[in-house]
């Protein structure tokens, strides 16, 4: 058995082989893909590759994918480069969005964390200015999905562009960007088991696109910069490798069905709506998700709290609010993620400890109640 077992894929997956493998021949290799000696070529040839790869995965074409260094960036560009002052953003979506979007008009959920369609037509109605409309295709804390051919169609009846970051969806379930019919979709190679610190934006061909940084005109001038050709060629083969999804669902609910089964008033967040198959978001009454956290990861388990900042300290999720979830049933919520090396070792590790501390919780309350 592995010395611990992790279970926060949805923050990063660790580096697929046929990952690794490829960003160490990339390294070995060297060249500028914007030479034209061999070398260059050769790193050229890497690149493309890597660009296909992706493009399969989302159903693009290869010439549709720019390469940018992680999701962060690719949605900080869709919102910048789609040229549209007016911006309407779920109030679930990713700090990356909202925070490059400050004066967003932010588009309510449902108690499932599921966008209000009646809401979003209203806000697209109210004037007449052409808006961009940003709205997630899979939660990170909950794994809800987001039914974004509906947010599309009612997006093109007012005239209106449309953003998706699919971050946490590619690899785990099906993505096709014509299918879906968005505009610009957001990808990062860390969570389907690519390296960190590389991520794509899909521009369909044909929308708006204004670059934010000017140089030697890589990316077919849309991102300017000596593209990170090891990072690129890690991206292209989890990519190839993540094209079959994630088949974890029935993970997912034993885990779910074994913890609530201990706890009967825990709750499972967006249980409701469809979710991603790897993600649970759940609550251990009584106890906060950081001891949660610690305790977990003392008994060699790797998971999240439901919202982290950069800096590791525990906030208040913002999704859950949105979601309508009272503040103290909030702080008690843990995200639990499979990813590509999951397996059922992991889950029953992970029941077993989650048991057992809310067993010496419960039976340390009691004791409590008992001497008061």
């Amino acid at each position: 058995m592995s010395a611990f077992a992790y279970l926060d894929h949805n923050a990063t997956s660790p580096l697929r082989p046929a990952a690794f493998d490829a960003m160490v021949e990339a390294l070995r290799a060297g060249g500028n893909p914007s030479s034209v000696h061999r070398a260059g070529r050769a790193a050229r040839s890497r690149v493309d590759a890597a660009r296909r790869h992706v493009a399969a995965l989302i159903g693009a074409l290869p010439a549709e994918i720019v390469f940018a260094s992680g999701g962060t960036e690719a949605n900080n560009m869709a919102i910048a480069g789609s040229g549209r002052q007016r911006v309407l953003a779920s109030a679930v979506e990713h700090d990356s969005v909202l925070k490059s979007a400050p004066d967003a008009e932010i588009i309510p959920v449902d108690r499932e964390g599921v966008v209000d369609l009646a809401a979003l037509e209203r806000l697209l109605v109210r004037h007449g200015e052409p808006a961009l409309v940003s709205v997630m295709l899979a939660n990170n804390e909950t794994g809800v999905l987001q039914p974004i051919a509906d947010v599309v169609r009612l997006a093109r009846q007012a005239g209106a562009l449309v953003h998706c970051d699919a971050v946490q969806a590619a690899g785990k379930v099906r993505v096709d960007l014509h299918g879906l019919g968005v505009d610009y979709l957001s990808l990062s190679a860390h969570k389907l088991g690519g390296p960190t610190g590389v991520g794509a934006m899909a521009i369909r061909s044909g929308a708006p696109f204004a670059p934010d940084r000017r140089g030697g005109g890589q990316e077919s001038n849309r991102r300017a910069g000596t593209e990170n050709v090891a990072g690129i060629a890690g991206f292209g083969a989890a990519a190839e490798a993540s094209r079959d999804g994630l088949a974890v669902e029935g993970l997912r609910d034993r885990l779910e069905r074994s913890l609530l089964a201990i706890a009967p008033d825990a709750r499972a967040f967006g249980a409701g709506a469809p979710r991603l198959g790897n993600t649970s978001c759940i609550s251990m009454p009584g106890v906060k998700a950081e001891t949660q956290v610690m305790a977990l990861d003392l008994a060699g388990l790797c998971v999240s709290a439901g919202a982290a900042c950069s800096s590791g300290k525990v906030h208040r999720s913002a999704v859950l609010a949105a979601m309508g979830v009272e503040d103290a049933v909030a702080e008690t919520a843990i995200r639990i993620s499979f990813g590509w090396n999951t397996d059922s070792d992991d889950i029953e590790r992970l029941i077993a400890a989650w048991r057992d501390l809310y067993t010496r919780v419960s039976q340390s309350d009691i004791r409590q109640a008992r001497a008061a």
